[in-house]
């Protein structure tokens, strides 16, 4: 057993283990007055270090590149007018008008603020850790990546978190597809700012 343990592929169990605690970290210390600056800093300086300092590797083998942009753009146009329609009607619930009501870019313009709390979010799931896994799982990373991610998500409206599951498949394929976890951040960015938008 112990022996077993010992072949496994060092890179893909510290990924798995790093994500795990800064999402715990996440939920529970605040190390910079601005949320934004801390995930920027734990989901992607960090492991941009691992990847350069510690695996010798490029960070456009975990997407951090264009990839397939005309494929990128396809499923950033479908995505986008997907969440349109979808948060026009759930941003009339109640759930989504309590949770996101005054909801805002604080210190920072709305835009700003949301582009720097997903840039790094979207790179720990459709980045670091679906390119981890995806020698070792093969397209079931697509699905792996999108558990932590949906867990993340408790505490905000139960659909919400619930849809996760798709959604955060839907994101790790764009990523896979593309070789890039660009197109999902833009689409998650839009997201975001299109919820606010029907929520006020």
């Amino acid at each position: 057993m112990l022996t077993d343990l010992l072949k496994l592929d060092w890179k893909v169990v510290l990924t798995i283990v790093y994500s795990t605690t800064v999402l715990l970290l996440d939920g529970y210390h605040n190390f910079f007055p601005l949320k934004v600056y801390d995930r920027l800093l734990l989901y992607l300086i960090i492991p941009l270090f691992f990847i350069v300092a510690l695996f010798r590797q490029s960070p456009a083998a975990y997407g951090f590149r264009l990839g397939d942009w005309r494929a990128g753009l396809l499923y950033t146009l479908v995505g986008c007018v997907a969440v349109t329609v979808l948060l026009y009607f759930l941003g009339k619930t109640g759930a989504f008008q309590t949770y996101y009501a005054g909801w805002g870019g604080g210190k920072l313009p709305l835009g700003l603020h949301v582009a720097l709390d997903l840039l790094g979010w979207e790179f720990l799931f459709r980045g670091l850790l679906l390119f981890a896994l995806l020698p070792v799982c093969g397209p079931y990373a697509i699905l792996i990546q999108a558990i932590p991610f949906s867990i993340a998500h408790m505490g905000k409206p139960e659909v919400e978190a619930l849809s996760c599951i798709i959604g955060g498949t839907f994101f790790g394929l764009v990523a896979y597809r593309t070789n890039s976890f660009l197109y999902p951040f833009v689409i998650h960015w839009y997201l975001m700012m299109i919820t606010v938008f029907f929520t006020r």
